[in-house]
């Protein structure tokens, strides 16, 4: 039984123990504890530092919710901390543009192993933990932390469990972010021996690439400035406070445009805090040499649109139209950022200064018709859909890369805010429409997929699934896009349409092994055990005869655990 299998055993164990509240709590540093408690003296200078946060970037978002974000990253790597004392190093160089890289510690005996902490609040039951392509390429481990009461200023004491952790290794990232239960991670108990086969120097090839090269090409813009209290017991944790300074090193253009640029790189990641972050720094440059703003606030509008902080998208377009009243995009991320806090009116009155100012934005019409919708008129929002679909026909497809309609689609559709009887004559019109207009030729296959895949970059997993299938339709033999197609389908829950999409790639090439892999995987999700056990079986021959030992390995020990655990269960053991 090799050490997967034991610490996967441990895990099953201990997640049954969670339920009853029998967790082993050990107060010593440096030794293994399922439940960490944090209070007193010690939650309190989380705190401060906490505020201190919230109060530098209040402006970048609600003070609450900054707080709330930080003091739930630090709960997690408390907990770290001191179960790996003295093994692991916090990160402790100059804080740089996009932040700390993924990377919260790195091992004592060798900075080339990063570890990163993921906490989160919840049940077991319903818990997850998502990490993206970026952060398992910079780490050699994820530790998993579950909260287990709400985060907020009024909390006296927290509970926290060291839920497990994964190997990057483990996880095989085909896409852009991957979602785990707790019952996917290893036994947090075999955490410090996993790390310390790593510890020795001379395994440095087994650090992350990213490691490597990380000083190189980077932009200190922070400052490093010591803990207030500098009697605390905390203060060899080097909990940082940051401020913004510039670099001598670069013109201040060179600089603002680095922070642009990783302020978008941090929006496609899914990192909106990140992004408003970087955008605000070049915000500050550009202010302070009365460069132009408009773009910058725009951009920061986009960023706090996804983070959900509506009211100040509200705030930054107004000031985007102070500056420029003829910006018709912020007058539609106006709209949209009304809707969302229920201004029905507000959003009406913004949609249609948008159509104002650009009378052909087909998207302005449908999202006015949406809000129209809402308050009733539903002769006046089939009005502006009959007239958003004569300004372009694929309008509702969402064959544009309009990021206002798209996210605004995505939230009616998930809180089915479409009322039926606008959507079934909205059809009927288009109908008609279609018989005078002629049909728009689709963009190439490669195309769809290119939009596609950054949808599902940035989680809009209903978005890529309608343009993977609009790729299909031009090239029904495309075996990525029925295999990225699947994935999709998987993030929404939709297991038997990823099923029938492995299936389909299979049926195209028989020697995928990766699909056999992926379709046994969610076959044995839907209870297919036997045809999930057969799946298995046929990627391992496959693995096995294109020489992919890793997978080979990989999927062998699976089949062994399945074995192991269906004898378990005929024994009842």
């Amino acid at each position: 039984m090799d050490w997967i299998t034991v610490l996967r055993s441990l895990q099953s164990d201990f997640i049954n123990r969670i339920s009853s509240g029998s967790l082993l709590h050990c107060q010593t540093e440096g030794q293994h504890s399922e439940l960490s408690i944090i209070s007193g003296e010690r939650l309190n200078y989380l705190r401060n530092f906490c505020w201190q946060m919230a109060e530098k970037y209040k402006r970048v978002s609600p003070v609450r919710d900054v707080f709330t974000s930080f003091l739930k990253g630090k709960l997690g790597e408390e907990v770290v901390k001191e179960r790996l004392a003295g093994f692991i190093t916090e990160v402790d160089y100059e804080k740089r543009i996009g932040g700390d890289g993924n990377v919260d510690f790195t091992l004592s005996s060798n900075p080339l192993i990063g570890i990163e902490v993921k906490s989160r609040c919840g049940s077991i039951d319903t818990v997850k933990w998502s990490v993206t392509a970026e952060e398992v390429g910079k780490n050699t481990v994820i530790v998993c932390i579950l909260i287990q009461e709400k985060v907020n200023e009024a909390q006296a004491e927290y509970h926290l469990v060291l839920a497990g952790f994964l190997p990057t290794t483990m996880i095989k990232l085909k896409t852009g972010r991957i979602t785990f239960g707790i019952d996917q991670l290893l036994y947090g108990g075999g955490l410090l021996s996993y790390l310390q086969k790593f510890s020795s120097a001379s395994s440095s090839n087994l650090g992350s690439n990213f490691a490597n090269n990380f000083h190189r090409d980077k932009i200190a813009i922070y400052q490093h400035i010591s803990p207030l209290n500098s009697n605390s017991n905390l203060n060899k944790s080097k909990i940082h406070k940051y401020e913004f300074e510039e670099d001598s090193h670069h013109q201040p253009e060179e600089l603002i445009k680095l922070y642009i640029q990783t302020g978008n790189d941090s929006l496609k990641l899914g990192n909106y805090e990140d992004a408003i972050i970087s955008y605000n720094g070049a915000l500050k440059l550009s202010n302070n040499r009365n460069y132009p703003t408009t773009e910058i606030y725009y951009k920061i509008a986009i960023a706090k649109y996804h983070f959900g902080d509506y009211e100040g998208v509200i705030s930054d377009c107004l000031q985007i139209i102070q500056n420029n009243p003829n910006h018709f995009k912020a007058y539609q991320r106006s709209g949209l950022a009304r809707f969302q806090i229920c201004d029905r009116e507000g959003a009406i009155e913004d949609f249609s200064q948008a159509i104002k100012i650009n009378p052909h934005d087909s998207f302005a019409y449908i999202n006015r018709a949406y809000a129209r919708s809402q308050l009733g008129d539903k002769q006046g929002a089939i009005e502006d859909y009959t007239q958003a679909i004569k300004l372009n026909p694929n309008s509702h497809k969402l064959n544009d890369e309009n990021l206002d309609n798209g996210d605004f689609q995505s939230h009616l559709t998930k809180q089915n805010f479409i009322n039926q009887e606008l959507f079934q004559a909205s059809i009927q019109i288009e109908l008609q429409i279609q018989e005078q207009i002629e049909e728009i030729t689709p963009d190439s296959t490669e195309a769809y997929k290119k939009r596609a895949n950054s949808r599902y970059e940035t989680g809009d997993y209903q978005g890529a699934i309608a343009d993977y299938s609009e790729a299909l339709k031009t090239n029904n033999d495309d075996t990525e896009s029925y295999f990225n197609r699947a994935n999709a389908r998987y993030e929404i829950g939709d297991r038997r349409g990823a099923i029938e999409d492995f299936s389909q790639v299979i049926k195209i090439n028989p020697t995928d092994a990766d699909c056999y892999f992926y379709r046994g995987s969610y076959r044995w999700e839907v209870g297919e055990k036997q045809l999930a056990l057969e799946d298995f079986k046929k990627a391992t021959d496959l693995y096995h005869q294109q020489g992919s030992i890793a997978e080979y390995r990989k999927t062998r020990e699976l089949i062994l655990d399945i074995e192991i655990q269906e004898s378990l269960d005929i024994l009842n053991f």
